[in-house]
């Protein structure tokens, strides 16, 4: 079982990139803090206010030198049809979002919910040395939200003791 402190599972999936299939892995993040987000299913209804959301702050994200890696246990091509629905998204997905049709991924975090063989809503804070910092696990009906999940992992990475609803440029705790 995965916890804080230890080492993240080492992971590799076929994902969704700009439109294109890409091999995306635990590698290309190596020596670089990144979050890695699961979402239940595609074509639903809470998980693409999640996916918009970070996607909205992947710039920030990308200033803040954090890899953004979405996932779930669809294939690319669900992934691409539903992406490619402006109805649902307005804008392009641009980070990369696992096709963990295999559910290898979602099962070596322990976030897999077997017997519907989709991931539970899960978000894993992974710093520079490999080291899961921060998990969050929700039931499937209740989303999150992405600016928590980016102010969590700003937090982490500031070195300091961090006040609820810290943001960066606050002080930090005496």
């Amino acid at each position: 079982m995965i916890e804080i402190g230890s080492e993240a599972t080492s992971w590799s999936a076929p994902a969704y990139v700009k439109g294109k299939e890409q091999r995306v892995s635990a590698a290309d993040y190596a020596g670089r803090w990144y979050v890695l987000y699961w979402y239940p299913l595609d074509f639903t209804f809470v998980c693409p206010t999640e996916i918009r959301g970070f996607e909205k702050l992947s710039a920030e994200f990308e200033r803040e030198d954090l890899g953004l890696v979405g996932a779930s246990t669809d294939s690319f091509y669900s992934h691409q049809a539903w992406f490619a629905d402006r109805k649902t998204f307005q804008q392009e997905i641009t980070h990369p979002v696992l096709a963990d049709t295999s559910h290898a991924v979602a099962r070596s975090f322990g976030v897999l919910k077997e017997d519907e063989g989709i991931a539970y809503r899960a978000t894993f804070v992974v710093d520079d040395q490999g080291l899961v910092r921060s998990i969050g696990v929700n039931d499937l009906g209740a989303g999150r939200s992405p600016a928590e999940v980016l102010r969590t992992a700003q937090a982490l990475r500031s070195g300091g003791l961090c006040a609820a609803d810290w943001a960066p440029g606050d002080g930090f705790v005496a």
